[in-house]
């Protein structure tokens, strides 16, 4: 803890850290960081799958968890530089998806194909500096257990998926969406919502 404190607090020293764990102007871990680091800081759970053609941009400072049977299938992009990446039993993580932490995937949950997770926003406030040197915020994305995430959906920062919940294929939700609830549109909004006292499923008015 004092050698990660003494990096920390040195900007020389950070800089070389960053340099010697990252490619120069990419997203992307060095090889021995993949290959010597990570497979012994990040979690993989039993009967796991992270298909071959997946890019894992995982970094050793940030969590990454993949639960017991679940898969991230090919062409997808999970990255952990901004904020931890959870997944959980059970889940599968569809064809070229990308996921940016911090984001926390439930059990037994389903993202279809080409479905975008990301935790983070870049700054753009100062009108004389470029956006890409501006930083980034972030807020946690959390889908819950059970969901289901249709194709093509967009989920921003901040938002929570209730457990047992459906979005529809094309939305972009942008706000928080209940337990039990199916929601559709851009922005998504809830159509229907499980009526525990009733045992059906009932539309939402507006």
């Amino acid at each position: 803890m004092e050698l990660v404190a003494k990096i920390k607090s040195n900007s020389k020293l950070k800089q070389l850290a960053h340099w010697s764990i990252l490619i120069p102007n990419q997203a992307r871990p060095r090889l021995w960081i993949k290959w010597f680091v990570n497979p012994f800081i990040h979690r993989r759970g039993k009967k796991s799958c992270i298909r071959r053609r997946t890019r894992l941009d995982v970094v050793p400072w940030n969590k990454f968890s993949l639960g017991e049977a679940s898969t991230i299938e090919d062409f997808s992009a999970v990255n952990n530089g901004v904020g931890d990446v959870i997944i959980g039993d059970r889940t599968r993580i569809g064809l070229s998806n990308t996921i940016i932490g911090p984001v926390s995937v439930g059990n037994d949950v389903r993202l279809a194909q080409n479905v975008v997770l990301s935790g983070l926003n870049h700054n753009y406030q100062d009108i004389d500096s470029p956006i890409h040197e501006q930083g980034v915020s972030t807020k946690p994305i959390v889908i819950e257990d059970e969901s289901w995430i249709g194709a093509n959906v967009v989920i921003v920062p901040g938002v929570t998926v209730g457990k047992h919940s459906i979005v529809a294929a094309g939305s972009v939700v942008t706000k928080d969406i209940p337990q039990y609830a199916v929601a559709a549109g851009n922005p998504a909004i809830v159509l229907k919502q499980y009526n525990f006292e009733t045992e059906k499923w009932e539309k939402v008015s507006y």
